[in-house]
């Protein structure tokens, strides 16, 4: 009798002594603020869970979205075994182990088994791959949570057998509407003290929270602790908010979601010549710790694919600024890639030479392979002359404007076509007169040749198709 006793009282003192997140956690559905994209009344998801029966589930989002409150919840509703696993103590021997008890299980009174692995991508393969078959047999039904993108993070086959539901980060009203919850929760703590929060002190914290429940309500169980009561009243202040909040949760990880959803908004921001929303971006990934080298990078290719030779100084700059912030590092690398990418995203496009190059790898890759023309071949070893290497060739220096046609054994306009826009105008009308030049000498040339004969015979008659 005692023991049961003293475990009561044990989960009674943790209960009371777990963070405010924890202790105003939902129970119900109804409880859980946002996500009703999959959650709302109709959804498939949420008409699977209130009839208990669901199949093998990966829920994926930034953290504090409610993927493990979910998880709690299904705990309480369902009638089948709730097993969490952990991913950092757990091993392929624990998993053979909780899919034994789930076979007792099922034989002895028919319940299935949940398996609940939170963070499941810091499963190796090897742990994935043991979840496969019983998964797929539904002797245990798999709920994973995960931060990171599940097609990148766990394995196809697993995938293949699961449902992915993606939580959205929380918008700063549903943020709000969680604070004055939690306020007037029953477990909120400090039964003793009446609690009033400013309206724009609960709108600091959750904006400093961006979108991450659990961060807001950490704040807002600081404010509760350290605020200085008044005759039992305690006055949430925008001023205690931001002492307690102190800096902004910037959520970037560095390799996933986060990094390269930004890294492509930077990108397509000096793209789009919004100069603005580059330097937003750029600081974004500054301020979470992202390397000046990789974003220098990221310039250094947009100034070569969307500026291209519209400007051809943007590669000059780019280039400039990333070798001078290997040079001197931050702070001070932000002023010169604000710079760099301030001038690439005002500077004009041009995407011609990106898919020039694109289309001459795909006709080297799928057309009949251009031998090199007799006259440009190299000339430049003992014997070339012997075997008539580069005979016929013309020097374009020799000839009035630097320029003479001749073949090169590729068509003009193939695969480069300038735009108008910027310095590449004057491509354009350079290439234009240069095709001109061209023509004229291909028709000259026409007009001179002597008359020919029957193909493949000499003017005799005889056969000349082997020289």
């Amino acid at each position: 009798m005692d023991e049961p006793l003293f475990e009561h009282v044990l989960r009674e003192q943790h209960r009371a002594e777990a963070p405010l997140a924890r202790r105003v956690a939902p129970k119900s559905l109804d409880d859980i603020i946002g996500q009703e994209h999959i959650l709302g009344p109709g959804q498939p998801l949420r008409r699977a869970i209130e009839s208990d029966r669901f199949t093998s589930l990966i829920l994926y989002g930034p953290p504090g979205t409610g993927k493990t409150a979910l998880a709690r919840v299904i705990a309480r509703r369902t009638k089948g075994a709730f097993s969490p696993l952990n991913v950092v103590t757990s091993g392929v021997a624990d998993l053979r182990r909780l899919i034994a008890e789930a076979d007792r299980r099922r034989l002895e009174d028919g319940r299935r088994t949940i398996v609940f692995i939170d963070e499941i991508h810091r499963f190796n393969r090897a742990q994935q791959d043991a979840l496969l078959p019983d998964v797929e047999n539904g002797r245990i039904i798999l709920i994973g949570a995960t931060t990171e993108n599940p097609f990148f993070s766990v394995n196809a086959p697993l995938l293949s057998r699961s449902l992915i539901f993606e939580f959205r980060r929380l918008e700063e009203d549903d943020l709000v509407r969680l604070l004055e919850r939690a306020l007037a929760h029953p477990d909120r703590g400090l039964p003793d003290l009446t609690v009033t929060a400013e309206p724009e002190a609960l709108r600091h914290i959750a904006r400093c929270a961006e979108g991450d429940a659990r961060r807001a309500l950490t704040i807002l169980e600081l404010c509760l602790l350290t605020g200085e009561p008044r005759e039992g009243q305690l006055t949430l202040t925008p001023e205690l908010a931001a002492a307690c909040s102190q800096r902004k949760l910037l959520h970037y990880d560095g390799t996933g979601d986060a990094h390269y959803d930004m890294a492509s908004a930077f990108i397509k921001s000096m793209r789009g010549s919004h100069p603005d929303a580059a330097l937003y971006w750029m600081a974004r990934m500054l301020e979470a710790g992202e390397t000046p080298r990789f974003i220098a990078r990221r310039i250094c290719i947009a100034a070569a694919e969307d500026v291209g030779n519209a400007d051809p100084q943007a590669l000059v700059i780019a280039t400039a600024a990333f070798q001078a912030c290997e040079w001197i590092g931050m702070p001070e690398a932000r002023i010169i890639l604000a710079q760099a990418a301030t001038y690439v995203a005002c500077a004009p496009k041009s995407n011609a030479a990106y898919l020039g190059i694109g289309r001459a790898q795909q006709a080297v890759r799928e057309a009949p392979a251009v031998s090199v023309p007799g006259h440009l071949q190299d000339t430049a070893y003992s014997g070339a002359k012997r075997l008539g290497r580069g005979e016929g060739y013309l020097y374009p220096h020799d000839y009035p404007g630097g320029y003479i046609p001749q073949d090169y054994g590729v068509a003009r306009g193939a695969f480069y076509q300038p735009t108008d826009y910027g310095y590449e105008r004057i491509f354009r009308e350079r290439l234009a007169e240069l095709a001109r030049q061209d023509r004229d000498s291909a028709r000259e040339n026409q007009e001179t040749r002597p008359p020919s004969t029957a193909e493949g015979t000499t003017p005799d008659g005889a056969d000349s198709s082997h020289g």
